[in-house]
């Protein structure tokens, strides 16, 4: 991508939180919220409104490429094997952390990754209370975006002992016996949080602000543009098994850490 692609992605991710996004918060009705797979999955109008802006916006600006949200996906109108297959794919969440959203907690994100053959190209994180924007590009680094065009350069936690990480843990995906397992190793570690929000644990493990992040379900709208973010800002991540991530693998869980030497560290206290 070029840095005017990067921009026009920003500027559209800015548009439709403004337009879609912003307007509808602490207003949803009775029937704006409904749930998807369970009550852990809710969608809201939305979330709805803002993935056809952004997919219609998307293929303004880049009309070779395919465009699959999450909404979609649950529609059935889009697969996740697509990922796979030639040609560039954007992947979107159009409101990540929609229980916090509905729940008129401030703390919600809209995410974006350019895909190809399985390999993430670019990742975008917008908060549209801070009005910046997190963004990757595979091998160019992570930054961070201001309203006002300022940038500077994502870094991760530097390593410290285990004892001493703090980090967020999503373990109420997890099956029996592994959330059992981990939820009685969680006090080998300094604090443990959960925001219910990909994005800004993404965000905050990126900009060094915590070292460890540990996730069950793993669908690509929710962590292939943070998994960019987090590599390009020197962080480490792999499934529990020790294997890389791929944006069309949905299990084996992913545990991010500042480096590899981290990463088995964490694994052998909380996994293994």
């Amino acid at each position: 991508m070029t840095p005017e692609d990067v921009s026009r992605v920003i500027a559209l991710l800015r548009d439709v939180a403004r337009a879609e996004i912003l307007p509808r918060f602490k207003k949803l009705g009775a029937g704006d919220v409904r749930t998807k797979a369970g009550p852990l999955d809710p969608v809201t109008v939305a979330d709805e409104a803002a993935e056809a802006a952004l997919h219609a916006g998307l293929n303004r600006l880049f009309p070779g490429d395919d465009v699959i949200g999450e909404e979609a996906v649950a529609a059935g109108a889009a697969r996740i094997e697509r990922l796979a297959a030639p040609g560039r794919v954007w992947v979107l969440d159009p409101i990540d952390g929609t229980a916090n959203f509905a729940a008129e907690l401030p703390l919600f994100g809209v995410m974006a990754a350019l895909v190809e053959e399985n390999e993430i190209l670019a990742g975008f994180i917008f908060d549209p209370f801070g009005d910046d924007c997190a963004y990757a590009l595979a091998g160019h680094g992570a930054f961070l975006r201001a309203a006002d065009g300022r940038e500077r350069r994502l870094r991760v936690a530097a390593p410290v002992p285990v004892r001493q990480m703090v980090g967020s843990m999503s373990w109420r995906f997890m099956d029996e016996p592994l959330r059992s397992h981990v939820l009685h190793r969680l006090d080998r570690l300094a604090a443990v949080t959960d925001y219910r929000c990909a994005a800004h644990q993404y965000r905050m493990l990126a900009g060094g602000h915590c070292h460890v992040q540990m996730f069950r379900k793993l669908l690509p709208w929710d962590h292939a543009a943070g998994v960019l973010l987090h590599r390009e800002a020197g962080g480490y991540a792999r499934h529990f098994d020790g294997s890389a991530y791929s944006p069309c693998h949905t299990s084996g869980g992913l545990l991010l850490a500042p480096d590899a030497a981290s990463w088995e560290k964490l694994a052998d206290a909380l996994l293994r």
